[in-house]
């Protein structure tokens, strides 16, 4: 089958792939690319540019249903496949990854915008998590537990759960699959991936690898197409166990209740809108080191970027002037130009809010130090933006924001800025920059978030236990809770009695 569905792709950066084979727009179904019966497709664009990549095959909710008979069928033979040999797998899937992520993070900028740099570290992130998952489902250990029972012994195991569908967002269209598939696959179980409309590509590709390191016929598929009519055929099947999703908290729950009939587990990773909490014993440099990577990696289109950055009123004004110059110096541009660090925003959407929540604030008080406006590069990309004396019903203070702009309000106490940092429905991740250690100790424990940065930006990866509290979400992906979302406990009680 061709590699490119309906038309030829146009962008003149796709002849960089070595390995042609790794770019599809076919959806991935029981070992088979497949088309949707009525030929309908739908448009990949590059956001830089908006010149097309490819026409990517739309199925539709019976062709939806197909993916799931097809990972339903091969559910008990992944099952019952030792640990190890399903490891060995993964980790040729791993192997691959690394091997061709030249071609991948290329696929990765073209259709999502980021730097090039930033694609080709997530897909060494996103195949961390293959690698963590090939040896954690070899520790799927069974449980003993101490009797109460006079000739009885007695068992508390793990086993897998069944079918699992995994909903993937546009901001990291790699990692967010293998994160999840990876747990799910490790565990026994088989996948059917619904990768965003938005980036696909990426999605596929993992998918052509999977097919190579030895992935069987229907345990992991990838249903490209319309979100709505794909996630409601998933939500409604009741072989479909589990269903792991990333994206907006008003989505998930519009899932949530969609799932209710069939009383699916749930595992998801939904919306954030971070604090940064500057104190006033916090070297400056290092603070505006933490404020740039924190708010401004994948050009703020991040559920962990930080959204509200309160700093202490005794150094406000000479971090404002810090982080003005950083800013400004961030090159903006096309994610394959050398240097780039802020790329296009995913789509119109995207900067209409950015500048309503600008707009807004502005009307409410706030300063614009640097930035405000379209940037001279492209419709998508926005400017660098700084805002300080932001006031807290601003709507950039209260609603996530996916875009590059910074936030500043002042603080003057600890019991203040604690009450501020968590008075939000979101509760993903805080950042905290102090050389206090008592304080470090004090804020870890009163700030109501899944995950607290101390002092640092990057703490993810496969080991710890990546969610949210609140409205933020429901779940742990990652680490061994990561694998425990995709299996359900059985006790055994085994009469010993002569």
């Amino acid at each position: 089958m061709n590699a490119v569905f309906a038309r030829p792709a146009c962008h003149d950066a796709l002849e960089r792939l070595k390995d042609r084979h790794l770019l599809k727009s076919l959806a991935y179904v029981g070992g088979r690319w497949v088309a949707n019966a009525a030929n309908r497709t739908f448009e990949v664009r590059d956001p830089a540019s908006s010149v097309p990549l490819a026409w990517v095959s739309a199925l539709d909710a019976d062709e939806t249903g197909g993916a799931i008979d097809a990972a339903s069928a091969a559910f008990a033979k992944w099952r019952a496949m030792l640990p190890q040999d399903r490891a060995a797998i993964l980790r040729r899937w791993y192997d691959l990854m690394l091997s061709a992520k030249d071609d991948l993070a290329l696929i990765m900028t073209l259709e999502q915008g980021k730097p090039l740099s930033e694609s080709q570290g997530e897909i060494a992130y996103a195949a961390s998590f293959i690698e963590w998952y090939a040896e954690e489902g070899k520790r799927l250990n069974a449980e003993s537990v101490t009797s109460h029972l006079a000739g009885a012994e007695m068992i508390v195991r793990r086993e897998a759960l069944g079918v699992v569908g995994i909903v993937t967002p546009w901001n990291f269209p790699s990692a967010m699959v293998t994160r999840k598939a990876a747990a799910a696959l490790a565990a026994g179980c088989t996948v059917v991936a619904h990768p965003s409309s938005e980036t696909p590509l990426s999605a596929l590709a993992l998918a052509e690898l999977g097919e190579r390191a030895g992935l069987p016929a229907g345990v992991f598929n990838v249903v490209t197409g319309d979100a709505a009519t794909i996630v409601g055929r998933m939500c409604e099947d009741h072989r479909v166990r589990a269903l792991s999703f990333t994206g907006s908290t008003e989505v998930g729950r519009i899932i949530t209740g969609q799932c209710a009939s069939t009383m699916k587990r749930l595992v998801m990773e939904l919306g954030g809108h971070a604090p940064l909490v500057v104190f006033d014993d916090a070297d400056i440099g290092k603070a505006v080191d933490i404020a740039i990577n924190a708010k401004f990696a994948t050009s703020g289109q991040d559920c962990l970027a930080a959204n509200r950055i309160y700093v202490q009123r005794p150094i406000l004004e000479a971090f404002n002037a810090a982080f003005k110059a950083r800013i400004e110096a961030l090159k903006v541009g096309d994610g394959l130009e050398p240097g780039v660090e802020i790329g296009p925003l995913m789509h119109a959407r995207a900067i209409e809010k950015v500048g309503e929540q600008v707009k807004d604030a502005i009307r409410r008080g706030a300063r614009c130090i640097t930035g405000g406006k379209i940037h001279s590069a492209g419709p998508l990309f926005y400017t660098p933006t700084l805002l300080t004396d932001v006031p807290d019903d601003a709507l950039i203070m209260r609603e996530e924001t996916f875009g590059p702009v910074a936030a500043i309000t002042a603080f003057d106490t600890e019991a203040e800025v604690i009450a501020r940092a968590n008075d939000s429905e979101y509760g993903l991740v805080a950042y905290v920059v102090t050389e206090n250690g008592a304080r470090q100790m004090r804020l870890g424990r009163a700030l109501e978030y899944g995950m607290v940065a101390i002092n640092r930006v990057k703490i993810t990866g496969g080991p710890i236990p990546f969610g949210g509290w609140k409205q933020s979400g429901i779940g742990r992906e990652g680490s061994r809770h990561g694998i425990e979302a995709f299996t359900e406990l059985k006790y055994l009680c085994i009469d010993t009695a002569a």
